[in-house]
């Protein structure tokens, strides 16, 4: 498994994330200050509801910021089946008989790609509960209903 280019994937799906929530900053701002949403009467909130849809999406551009500085700055080197899953690693675990391949991130997670012979591998943020049962573990563990089988 080339983890390199997972992570390159990764990288490039969390920046078309960030600049399409910059591009939709523009639109929101301009909903929110344009002729178009002016008040007509006392009960029309055009504007108002603009305004929090603006906020909300800039909110999510500084958010996906963050995810992307602190992606960058995420040690994704290489390791062995027996080193301890930490942030940085990639992870294949095993539940029914279906195998899964997660990239532990510092955020970010739910991202997805998809690469030849990686098949489907998602981000999962080490705060969720997954991630959290993982960390720490090594290949061969049983973690809830499954298992680690590998660890890249």
């Amino acid at each position: 498994m080339d983890k390199a280019k997972i992570v390159a994937a990764m990288r490039e799906r969390l920046i078309v994330q960030y600049e399409r929530a910059r591009g939709g900053l523009g639109a929101a701002h301009e909903a929110a200050t344009g002729e178009d949403t002016k008040s007509e009467g006392k009960y029309d909130t055009r504007a108002l509801e603009a305004s929090y849809l603006a906020a909300g999406q800039a909110d999510l551009a500084d958010e996906l910021a963050q995810a992307l500085q602190e992606f960058d700055a995420t040690d994704f080197s290489e390791q062995d089946y027996d080193d301890p899953i930490r942030v940085g690693s990639l992870v294949e675990w095993e539940e029914d008989g279906k195998l899964q391949t997660f990239l532990i991130t510092t955020k970010a997670g739910g991202l997805s790609v998809t690469l030849g012979d990686a098949g489907e591998v998602v981000s999962l943020a080490c705060y969720s509960p997954l991630a959290e049962n993982l960390i720490g573990k090594i290949a061969g563990t049983a973690v809830g209903d499954g298992w680690i089988s590998d660890v890249f």
